[in-house]
């Protein structure tokens, strides 16, 4: 627990989900937190419950979709603490159709959620990690970020690209002393799949049996703290399905492509 006392710790996505259970494990430890989402009704709602002092959590709504409002939205979180150490970007929206019936307004939005939202608010951050020297971005992709199946085209390419900026920023600011970590989650029993997008952009608004009989919130944010604190560079939170398949992916892929073509999903 220690490797993180002290720390400022900002998480976008923590209104729900791993974000929400995130907020509650964290605040556990002596840290500072700043809770992010577009709801602030649930994000207050998410502070009560926090433990710890409410002094060291502050609420800083956000909407990922407005990549311009990024920049006002760090000087507002830079003004709470004086600093950022550990920036979790958590929030997402997930995906839920066939390619021919997705119209290009949601693989737009999608993108503009998961990919550009994320990546505007890293860049409006970053500078005052390299002022410091000193630095961690931890980002929430998925076992879709490398493993792709039906349904989840949108999905999956936000993903992808998460992982091409992020180890690229790795590399870019390894001199300042800037860490990246990518975790990737498997199945997770939260609201995912229920508010994932259908092809006309409404949510699915049921939960995939696959999401249902997932790992809880709670394990995950656990399994994540620790990982951040051991500053892995890429961690797979998954059962041992998902996680055979990213394997399988990575050294048979032409095994993993004739077995991912007969795998039913939802």
């Amino acid at each position: 627990m220690g490797r993180l006392t002290n720390k400022v710790i900002w998480i976008t996505g923590a209104s729900s989900g791993i974000g929400e259970a995130l907020s509650y494990q964290l605040s556990k430890r002596d840290v500072k937190l700043i809770i992010s989402a577009r709801r602030k009704e649930e994000l207050e709602r998410v502070k009560e419950r926090c433990e710890g002092s409410p002094e060291d959590i502050k609420v800083l709504p956000l909407d990922l979709a407005e990549s311009s409002s990024m920049p006002e939205k760090v000087s507002d979180a830079l003004a709470y603490f004086g600093h950022v150490d550990l920036l979790i970007n958590n929030g997402g929206i997930s995906q839920r159709s066939l390619i021919m019936d997705t119209t290009l307004e949601v693989d737009r939005r999608v993108m503009e959620v998961n990919y550009f939202g994320t990546v505007s608010l890293t860049k409006a951050l970053l500078s005052s990690m390299i002022e410091r020297q000193s630095g961690h971005i931890v980002v929430v992709t998925s076992a879709v970020g490398i493993v792709t199946t039906r349904f989840r085209s949108g999905y999956a390419a936000a993903k992808h690209a998460l992982h091409g900026f992020f180890d690229t920023l790795r590399i870019e600011h390894y001199d300042d002393n800037i860490d990246v970590t990518l975790i990737l989650p498997g199945f997770i029993h939260t609201d995912v799949s229920k508010n994932a997008l259908t092809g006309n952009g409404n949510p699915q608004n049921t939960t995939d049996e696959t999401t249902a009989g997932g790992m809880t919130p709670d394990a995950c944010a656990i399994a994540m703290i620790r990982s951040i604190e051991k500053k892995k560079e890429e961690v797979y939170i998954t059962g041992f399905k998902e996680k055979s398949a990213i394997y399988l992916k990575r050294w048979w892929p032409t095994l993993f492509s004739k077995m991912i073509k007969k795998a039913k999903v939802s």
